[in-house]
């Protein structure tokens, strides 16, 4: 980890609680940021809000995985071999 900013592109899927999911490759460096320093920043469209990221284990990873295959596809990016996260609204 830098300590620097990064800005990535990342399928995402929106949950009921107003959190949204994501899902990194095993390779994916922004992913490891997480893990060591889990406040980010997100943007939807004109939409920008902190947040912090919670990573994903068991049901609440399957689920995820999921999430994102039914709306993006087949797992074109090794979704389900690297992390996955909740990020909510700080």
């Amino acid at each position: 980890m830098s300590g620097q900013s990064i800005e990535v592109a990342v399928g995402y899927v929106d949950e009921p609680d107003g959190s949204i999911l994501v899902a990194a490759g095993n390779d994916a460096g922004w992913a490891r940021n997480l893990d060591v320093e889990p406040a980010c920043r997100v943007a939807i469209g004109e939409e920008r809000w902190d947040a912090t990221a919670e990573p994903l284990e068991g049901p609440d990873l399957l689920h995820a995985i999921r999430e994102l295959i039914l709306k993006y596809g087949t797992p074109a990016e090794r979704l389900g071999q690297g992390p996955a996260f909740r990020l909510r609204r700080r």
